[in-house]
């Protein structure tokens, strides 16, 4: 018998280790992805720039080295162009994966991304009033805050929204998740229709401006509007990250977390803050994104399993490459114009989540 039971405890202590290697090797792909990617997003364009010659113009940027003449060039659309692009793109698709993630775990809801909770509908009323009406805006306003107004009103409303939609869903001290849900989705159609009468008497210009930000789109963010926005995306990014074993607890139920000792309403409220925290910032500077939030944390937990400790900074490296990935194909896909980053997700976003429900339901029926 003590032979049997030792047999048995070296064949499942074997399994888990082939499982822990293959999640390494998985997890060192990702990683060599997002590099890739990073470094195809800095690099190809109508100037190319050659990785040696990014890391000589990033070093002599912070002083390090003096930049070499003949990389005039190269270090102004590097730095002006090109870097800001990647670094939001980097931003917008880690926080919305991560974001994706935490609430699907939240919500025990394949189907949850931060759309859900009512962020990007409060951001993209916001931001088309301020298209529509902007001009009559703008004049409330101190002069350094007018060049800001469109991205700081969707920020505003993406938070003024999550917050009405948090407070529907409170009672006796407590969230209902599933109050929370269908409140979202309320709101959700009713900012819709508010954003449909405001199309309606929009001009053909602001209509243009309307469907650009509604598609979204990482071009033509300067330095001045993207520094505001980054502190607020890192700030709820890194702290979904650390609430990844609450996250698992929760994934059990509500009262087994409870009972495992954690403050189950508290982890609900600070989760709903961070998402709404990182999703507005985000959605404010880059527009509306679509499928990004929901399909990454799917791609992830196909690959890597459902602990959260691995599948929130895993889809936040996923959801980075993904968008910088994206971002490039938006570039040169229709050049000398630009594809709306949005249609591309959707692009991959829809067919793969096709894909994604057809597996399941196979599996069922398996």
């Amino acid at each position: 018998m003590a032979v049997v039971t030792a047999t048995a405890d070296k064949t499942v202590e074997d399994a888990r280790s082939k499982r822990r290697r293959m999640r390494t090797r998985r997890l060192l792909i990702l990683l060599a992805g997002f590099c890739v990617a990073l470094l195809a997003g800095l690099g190809i364009g109508a100037v190319p720039i050659g990785p040696d010659e990014i890391l000589h113009i990033l070093l002599a940027r912070i002083g390090l080295v003096s930049l070499d003449p003949n990389l005039a060039t190269q270090s102004a659309v590097l730095l002006s162009i090109r870097l800001p692009r990647v670094v939001l793109g980097i931003l917008v698709g880690g926080a919305l994966s991560t974001c994706g993630a935490a609430l699907q775990g939240l919500f025990r809801n394949p189907l949850a991304d931060p759309q859900l909770i009512g962020v990007s509908a409060g951001a993209a009323l916001a931001a088309v009033i301020v298209i529509v009406f902007g001009a009559s805006l703008a004049v409330l306003l101190p002069s350094p805050l007018r060049a800001s107004l469109l991205p700081l009103a969707a920020f505003v409303g993406g938070l003024v929204v999550t917050y009405i939609i948090q407070r529907m869903a409170r009672r006796h001290g407590e969230t209902d998740v599933s109050t929370l849900l269908l409140a979202g989705i309320a709101v959700n159609a009713i900012a819709t229709s508010a954003m449909g009468l405001l199309l309606f008497i929009a001009d053909d210009q602001q209509l243009r401006s309307i469907t650009i930000w509604m598609l979204g789109s990482l071009a033509g963010r300067p330095w001045s509007e993207l520094l505001p926005a980054i502190p607020l995306i890192l700030l709820g990014t890194l702290g979904l990250l650390a609430m990844a074993r609450p996250l698992n607890a929760l994934m059990l139920g509500e009262r087994e977390a409870f009972h495992l000792g954690f403050a189950v309403e508290g982890i609900k409220r600070r989760m709903i803050l961070l998402v709404a925290l990182a999703t507005g910032a985000a959605v404010a500077v880059s527009g509306i994104i679509g499928f990004v939030g929901l399909v990454v944390p799917h791609l992830v937990r196909l690959l890597l399993g459902a602990d959260n400790r691995l599948v929130l900074p895993a889809s936040a490296v996923t959801g980075a490459t993904l968008l910088l990935l994206a971002d490039l194909a938006a570039r040169h896909l229709v050049l000398p114009a630009e594809l709306p980053i949005g249609i591309l997700t959707s692009l991959i976003g829809g067919p793969f989540f096709i894909w994604l429900l057809l597996r399941r339901l196979r599996q069922r029926l398996a």
